[in-house]
């Protein structure tokens, strides 16, 4: 497929037929994220009222379950493998699978459970149904009702047994923030601007409330929230900044609800020489070779790697 840059163009010329395919069922598929999450801000108020409730994590090893939450990066969705028809078990280099490789390390027994729901956005976790689904696509691990309440479930089944949680979301809530502030194709950046703080707010506490039901249901377990990373590769400079901003305000509700936040940006967007950012994009993710803003599997490599990091669980095979 001809390699397609994102631009502030809002047409699907450069979307593939199984993103069309989605698109038309109402699911805002992740490879728009660079667009959509480049123009987004956040007030300093609001950081610093986040930061304020940060608490330390408390180190949690792993345990008999890993339980992946999130939307198509937990789900290691690639546009590629879609167009397929490809089932679940040929999603097999994420970042899940990276991170549990490393898990199986040091607790050969842990079993990986993965609700991961490509299409999935911060009120569709809480409220269900999952969106892949209702298109009859298979999960890694099928559930009934909303991801939240299959989390929660599979918590209070399994009380002291789940460690690591992952959660990874952010994605799909964005065309809330700019259907208003889109004119025939064209995104009003003002607009944006000016409405991004409340919407940022407003997202922001959708995903500590996430976090709060998470961890009151497993007090000893890991949580590890990823990040954002910038694929809006035609305007970097002015989309970084507002990325680093973005994750900010996410860290701060991390941070609040004891657990940890794993930031691809320094890895996927290196700063100081905008040549080198452009190649990292390309070679992190299939945006420059399928038009897919979705990580590569060097990318989603990059990821699971980041992930233990963030986990200190390294220190377990010492």
């Amino acid at each position: 497929m001809t390699p397609c840059h994102r631009s502030i163009d809002t047409s699907r010329n450069c979307w593939s037929h199984a993103e069309r395919a989605i698109a038309a069922s109402g699911i805002r598929m992740w490879t728009k994220k660079g667009l959509i999450s480049g123009m987004l801000g956040l007030s300093a108020t609001a950081m610093l009222l986040a930061q304020s409730r940060t608490q330390v994590p408390v180190f949690n090893p792993p345990k008999s379950y890993y339980l992946a939450l999130g939307d198509s990066i937990t789900f290691g969705y690639q546009a590629f493998k879609a167009q397929a028809n490809l089932p679940p078990s040929a999603y097999n280099t994420g970042y899940v699978d990276v991170f549990a490789e490393q898990l199986h390390r040091i607790n050969a027994g842990i079993t990986t459970v993965n609700y991961g729901c490509p299409g999935e956005s911060a009120s569709s976790f809480v409220t269900g149904p999952c969106l892949w689904t209702q298109l009859n696509l298979q999960l890694h691990d099928p559930f009934s009702g909303s991801q939240l309440q299959a989390a929660l479930a599979f918590l209070n089944a399994h009380r002291g047994e789940v460690s690591p949680v992952t959660f990874t979301l952010w994605g799909n809530d964005f065309p809330k923030l700019l259907g208003p502030c889109t004119i025939d194709g064209q995104i009003d950046t003002t607009c944006v601007q000016t409405n991004a703080p409340a919407f940022i707010a407003n997202f922001a506490a959708r995903i500590s409330t996430i976090l709060e039901q998470l961890r009151a249901a497993a007090p000893e377990a890991e949580i590890i929230v990823l990040g954002a990373y910038d694929s809006y590769i035609n305007a970097l400079p002015f989309a970084d900044p507002l990325f680093a901003q973005l994750n900010a305000a996410v860290a701060g509700s991390v941070a609040a609800n004891r657990a940890r936040f794993a930031d691809p940006f320094k890895v996927f967007n290196p700063q100081g020489d905008l040549s080198a950012e452009e190649r990292a994009i390309c070679t992190y993710t299939l945006l420059c070779i399928n038009a897919d803003s979705h990580p590569s599997d060097s990318g989603y490599r990059a990821l699971g790697e980041l992930v233990f990091e963030v986990s200190g669980y390294s220190r377990l095979l010492q």
